[in-house]
């Protein structure tokens, strides 16, 4: 059976020459599913892979029935991060201009003076939690006029302890309004918010063979201590193309940049200690192919969108199923392919090993001559206490 074209999915035709133009000529499975009911004026909860089209399965009905002035804004979509809000403004570019939409963003790290300028004149405004509570309680930004609302990454939101704003900022919107959420995985306490927020809410989910992308090769490398480096800078020059380095605090990503450029590796740094103006300079060194390798916290996990990120290299193992999956899905996008390399230490072994094979990797995880580890036990001991353990219970004390 053929795949329906936008056309056939209810999208105006203008917005389709739009969507020609930037080479965008057939739909992701997420846009099929959920474009018939949004364009309708239906609330959905979404979940599809990293990379699979989420952004412009809403920024396509937005554009097409965010209502006119004179009341700004007329639509709200809400990230977690400063990268991601930049990444979904620039993905309106092209279809936005159509009906002569004006989209601005909202984070911290810049003057709150000229956000809240070019604010007063967006139609769609994109924004983090904690800048636009700051700018909507100095009275800089009304909210009552927003016919649409959309949470992207909602679980990711709930992870960094934005739900007290999101719950805020929802207040100050009208109840007479359309409401998307979309993101990666959706947990009991997502699906507990949509259901607070929404209203007879259709759920589409795009389900894969796995949950990681499946254009990513993946590869766990051992390595030692003493060796680490060294096997980070030979897989960087060996390997082609830009290079995401993920690592996990903000002391480890200067140092890590700071010993790659001492090897000859040109390298930056980009993590939440920065200046907004040198995160963005970092991004744009790296977009440009000023520097091949960036090397980052988890910061960039979510909403980092480079094209033609070749490799994502995990310096640092991610701490649980989700950071791997967030990580790695910074290459492979929209239907490239890339590859997702983890070294792995040698106490680290155990647990990366699970990580592997919950997310349906153990082959991978064994090609490198490393075992795989009994899945870890949870039990609960008679004084409800938590123990977890390779073999039988511990007993209480």
């Amino acid at each position: 059976m053929p795949r329906p074209s936008f056309s056939d999915l209810g999208v105006s035709l203008p917005v389709v020459r739009a969507l020609n133009r930037r080479g965008i000529i057939s739909p992701f499975p997420i846009q099929s599913l959920v474009l018939p009911g949004l364009l309708a004026g239906r609330d959905i909860l979404a979940r599809s892979q990293t990379g699979s089209g989420k952004t412009l399965a809403f920024a396509i009905p937005i554009v097409e029935r965010a209502p006119r002035p004179p009341q700004r804004p007329a639509a709200l979509v809400l990230v977690p991060t400063r990268e991601l809000a930049a990444q979904v403004v620039g993905e309106f570019a092209g279809i936005a201009e159509v009906r002569g939409l004006r989209v601005a963003a909202a984070y911290g790290g810049v003057s709150i003076r000229d956000q809240a300028d070019a604010l007063s004149r967006a139609d769609v405004v994109v924004a983090t939690p904690g800048r636009l509570e700051d700018l909507a309680s100095r009275g800089r930004i009304r909210l009552d006029g927003v016919r649409i609302l959309v949470l992207d990454e909602a679980d990711r939101m709930l992870d960094m302890g934005f739900q007290p704003q999101v719950d805020r900022i929802v207040r100050r919107l009208s109840r007479d309004r359309q409401t998307m959420f979309f993101s990666a995985t959706l947990g009991a306490a997502v699906r507990q918010l949509a259901a607070a927020y929404t209203r007879d809410a259709v759920m589409h989910e795009v389900e894969a063979r796995r949950p990681t992308v499946e254009e990513v090769q993946h590869r766990f490398v051992p390595v030692t201590n003493g060796g680490k480096i060294e096997a980070l800078a030979a897989i960087l020059e060996g390997t082609p193309g830009r290079g995401l380095v993920f690592v996990r605090t903000k002391r480890s990503a200067d140092r890590l940049a700071l010993r790659l450029r001492a090897r000859g590796i040109p390298a930056a740094a980009m993590h939440g200690d920065l200046s907004q103006a040198a995160r963005e300079r970092a991004l744009d060194r790296f977009r440009s192919g000023k520097v091949a390798t960036l090397v980052a916290t988890d910061v960039a996990a979510r909403g980092l969108d480079v094209e033609d990120v070749a490799h994502v290299i995990n310096y640092d193992p991610p701490e649980d199923d989700d950071g791997y999956v967030h990580r790695v899905g910074r290459t492979a996008r929209a239907g490239r392919s890339g590859t997702g390399i983890t070294l792995v230490l040698p106490e680290q072994r155990a647990d990366v090993s699970r990580i592997a094979a919950r997310l349906r990797l153990a082959d991978e995880f064994r090609q490198e001559g490393m075992e795989v580890a009994p899945p870890r036990l949870v039990y609960m001991s008679r004084r409800g206490r938590r123990s977890q353990l390779y073999g039988r219970p511990r007993r209480s004390a």
